[in-house]
């Protein structure tokens, strides 16, 4: 049964974050960027108040890739999604269910942030980080974890904003969930990434035993086959089998320049260690060629979009061109993850493949990758790609009692490595059974004192 609420006051926090090494993808390298937190306080119908709280890197140049602008001007628009949405949550009145007050806002957040040319990607950051913390906030005053509470359909979330569903078709499928014990690593093996040796793609201590690999391309396919085949070679001395997946972030100029990248991975023997273990190409070529460019000949492979996944209808645009999956992040927004695998399950039953896939950019230890570990062990993304843990040491800046504090709370998920604690993981898998205390997937808020008010940005004049 939804349970309907008021939100009352939203606060947002912010943390340096640097990492261990430089992280390249697309046209990009990080070397640090500031994780942000959000605090929102509820008032539950009937039930009184509750605190929730989620969190999430703000990082430059993926939700918006335009070259004129730069890293920090990328993030300036993040920040402001944030502020826009903060304010159109604590406008709305009276009480709404956690989902009926998403699909309120959603449309008027667009609007907003493209009067001041914010894209429509980074545009949905807002209202993915306030529900997160909302939904957060809603199941600890309900006393119930995000599992049993989504399987309830707890939230509310129906087919006002999908069209092309039924609010049955979302019940169903949320009524069904039963959470994954474990999800499995997949290991992320950016541009700058080393490939041979000790530290290379197939060290176990470097790869944390990854049974599944998520291998960045730049879109020169001459490039990318020459570094795939010496992935490959590597990867094919691993002691156990593998599976792998290409992600190109828009790199690939058009349909010609991907077909190229398919044409030899059909017929190049070296690309065969690559080529045999596939299982898809994700987000090849820029957002907007995507949406202008069916697939033809290609659609028989596994593609899914990602950076294209900026509206509801997106997956059911993608569809259409030929395309199969579709990401999910929370990020993005959990109720769309919800409603996409929902498509997934409904699409698939008519007998073509369909599937929803789990990719992470901004995790990092704590609430983030617990809430986004929870969205996809709920509906069903059995492996998922972990850079954070990767890139970041351990809790990196957070204090020690803070990342102690999470540790006691979820000793399945965490390990103790010397004086650093780092996510734990088991034979290539991380596990979900601490995820089930009451709230959305954890048992420990961050110590609000230990972080710095957001930095506000001022509005284009």
């Amino acid at each position: 049964m939804p349970l309907r609420l008021a939100v009352r006051d939203i606060a947002f926090f912010e943390r340096p974050v640097r990492f261990a090494r430089p992280f390249r993808f697309g046209a990009i390298v990080i070397n640090a960027t500031p994780q942000m937190f959000v605090r929102a306080e509820i008032e539950i119908e009937g039930k009184g108040s509750s605190t929730g709280a989620s969190a999430e890197l703000l990082v430059p140049k993926w939700f918006d890739k335009r070259t004129e602008l730069s890293p920090e001007q990328t993030v300036w628009e993040l920040r402001r999604a944030l502020v826009i949405a903060r304010e159109l949550y604590l406008s709305q009145k009276g009480f709404e269910t956690a989902f009926g007050l998403h699909a309120r806002v959603i449309a008027a957040q667009v609007e907003a942030c493209a009067r001041e040319d914010i894209p429509p990607l980074a545009a949905a950051y807002g209202p993915a980080e306030i529900d997160k913390a909302v939904l957060d906030a809603l199941l600890r005053g309900a006393g119930k974890n995000f599992f049993e509470g989504m399987a309830q359909n707890i939230a509310g979330i129906n087919a006002r904003l999908s069209p092309d569903l039924r609010d049955d078709d979302i019940g169903q499928f949320l009524s069904g969930r039963r959470r994954l014990d474990r999800v499995a690593i997949r290991h992320t093996v950016g541009l700058d990434d080393q490939v041979e040796g000790k530290g290379g793609v197939a060290d176990g201590h470097e790869n944390a035993g990854a049974r599944y690999f998520k291998l960045k391309l730049n879109g020169d396919p001459e490039h990318d086959a020459a570094r795939l085949t010496r992935i490959g070679n590597q990867l094919a001395t691993l002691p156990h089998d593998y599976k792998v997946t290409l992600d190109a972030n828009e790199q690939y100029a058009d349909l010609a320049a991907l077909g190229a990248l398919a044409e030899r991975l059909d017929r190049d023997s070296a690309l065969r260690p690559i080529a045999a273990k596939l299982l898809y190409i994700e987000q090849p070529m820029p957002r907007d060629i995507t949406r202008q460019s069916p697939l033809g000949s290609l659609a028989g492979r596994d593609l899914i979009i990602d950076e294209a996944d900026d509206s509801y209808d997106a997956f059911p645009v993608a569809r259409a061109l030929g395309y199969r999956g579709i990401s999910s992040k929370s990020c993005k927004g959990i109720y769309k993850s919800i409603i996409n695998a929902t498509r997934a399950a409904k699409w698939s039953g008519a007998g073509e493949k369909f599937f929803i896939s789990g990719e992470d950019l901004t995790c990092q230890a704590g609430l983030c990758v617990q809430q986004d570990l929870a969205l996809g062990a709920l509906i069903g993304v059995t492996h998922a790609e972990r850079n954070g843990h990767h890139y970041v040491e351990g809790f990196a800046e957070t204090p020690a009692t803070e990342a102690e504090a999470f540790l006691s709370a979820h000793p399945d998920l965490y390990a103790r490595d010397g004086n650093i604690v780092r996510l734990s993981i088991h034979d290539g898998d991380l596990l979900t059974g601490s995820l089930t205390s009451p709230g959305f997937a954890t048992g420990v808020h961050p110590n609000w004192s230990a972080l710095s008010p957001l930095e506000q940005p001022k509005q284009k004049s």
